[in-house]
């Protein structure tokens, strides 16, 4: 919901520079209306027999999940945290599913004792822990087996996650024999079949191509007569960071899937978080200083590798604007921030116009793992964030101060 109002960048009805001034920078910004359309994108495309399941670990801010929650959304959790954190902000427990491949006993425990709809479960131990912690519950509990399809999303090796030699699910050659043992657990039942391949993926071929294989996987789980009721497959649904990039519709996602499974009775998971976070958020920032070394130009902002660590991490490419439109002559620039790091840097050899110091930037697309991946290195407090809805804006976070960096410290 970005744009220009003459010669001011606006988010839905907003200035940036009025909420730059309010807020004081460096500060995360949302559009409620992006972030509701985004979501709405899934849940319009899917049928009755889907839940969408928001991946919060893309964004966890309590107003951001408490608007998906009253959308109706489900959750896709990864830690005992997570699961707090969708239940306070009122996500139905029978929506919410657990993935991971190192759940604690206490984290199992908790998701038991809050009757959450799922477990993903990663490894034979996992599900031998769930089934002991739930007999000591006196209860029981559903799950499905996350299956590694060996399916190559042609995306950052970091976040391949469906790839044979990954630390995630189980091997699709044993699907069918962990199936087969978990029949001798009293406490656990088996409801589905999980898989993920991935994050930032901008094709539909590798999402058809894990499906097919997660089919025949159930063929052969279902000769043996057991029933796998659900499917989720996962989320990794990519977005346009850049201008040449384009990104598949949810619809053109379910179309294909639901294609492979025609004619069958199943029920279906997703698990979007970037999708809908991403393109909702970003980051704003001064220019502090400008300076010149050898033969580059830098720009350092009060934003930094804390508080977005995508393009020191993945390499990740975010669209850099200024909030005023200028005429001023361009020069190629390094975007970087006040770390002690030299892989600090938001973006580089961005061809921006020179500006003053005192002016504002914004750096498009870090709704998602963005806030959420933000740390306190340097001893940096962490922002705020606000959210933007119409012609007003919430504070939705309140910036952190230095007595903060203390908390919890003896």
């Amino acid at each position: 919901m970005l744009n220009f109002k003459r010669n001011d960048l606006c988010l839905e009805d907003v200035k940036l520079s009025s909420l730059a001034e309010k807020f004081q920078t460096a500060l995360y910004v949302y559009s409620k209306k992006q972030l509701l359309e985004n979501f709405r994108s899934y849940k319009d495309a899917c049928g009755k027999e889907t839940l969408i399941c928001f991946a919060c670990k893309t964004n966890s801010n309590a107003a951001i999940l408490k608007l998906l929650a009253n959308e109706g959304a489900g959750a896709d959790t990864t830690s005992g945290g997570e699961i707090f954190r969708c239940l306070s902000a009122g996500f139905s427990p029978s929506k919410i599913v657990y993935a991971g491949v190192g759940k604690t006993a206490e984290e199992i425990e908790y998701a038991l004792k809050n009757k959450i709809f799922m477990f993903n479960v990663e490894s034979f131990e996992e599900l031998a822990a769930i089934d002991k912690i739930a007999a000591k519950l006196k209860t029981k509990t559903r799950f499905a087996f996350r299956v590694n399809p060996d399916v190559d999303p042609s995306t950052h090796s970091y976040i391949k996650t469906g790839k044979k030699g990954t630390k995630f699910g189980i091997p699709i050659e044993d699907a069918v024999n962990a199936y087969l043992n978990a029949k001798k657990y009293k406490n656990v039942e088996a409801l589905g079949i999980h898989s993920h391949i991935g994050s930032q993926i901008l094709d539909i071929k590798p999402f058809k191509e894990a499906a097919l294989k997660i089919k025949k996987t159930i063929s052969e789980i279902e000769k043996n007569g057991l029933r796998i009721e659900y499917i989720n497959c996962g989320g990794g649904l990519g977005i346009a960071y850049q201008k040449s990039q384009k990104a598949p519709l949810p619809s053109k996602l379910f179309s294909e899937i639901f294609n492979v499974f025609k004619g069958e009775n199943r029920k279906f998971i997703f698990e979007p978080g970037r999708s809908i976070a991403a393109n909702a958020g970003h980051l704003l920032c001064k220019v502090i200083y400008r300076k010149k070394s050898g033969g580059k130009s830098f720009l350092i902002t009060d934003a930094a590798m804390n508080d977005l660590i995508r393009p020191t991490l993945y390499e990740a490419y975010h669209d850099i604007i200024p909030v005023k439109k200028s005429a001023a002559k361009k020069v190629k620039s390094d975007i970087v921030g006040p770390i002690c790091e030299s892989g600090d840097f938001l973006g580089k050899d961005r061809m921006l116009p020179v500006l003053a110091q005192g002016e504002y930037l914004l750096i498009t697309c870090a709704g998602a793992y963005g806030a959420a991946m933000s740390s306190q290195y340097n001893s940096r407090p962490m922002l705020a964030e606000v959210l933007v809805d119409g012609a007003s804006a919430k504070l939705i976070r309140k910036r952190n101060s230095y007595k903060d960096l203390l908390f919890n410290e003896m």
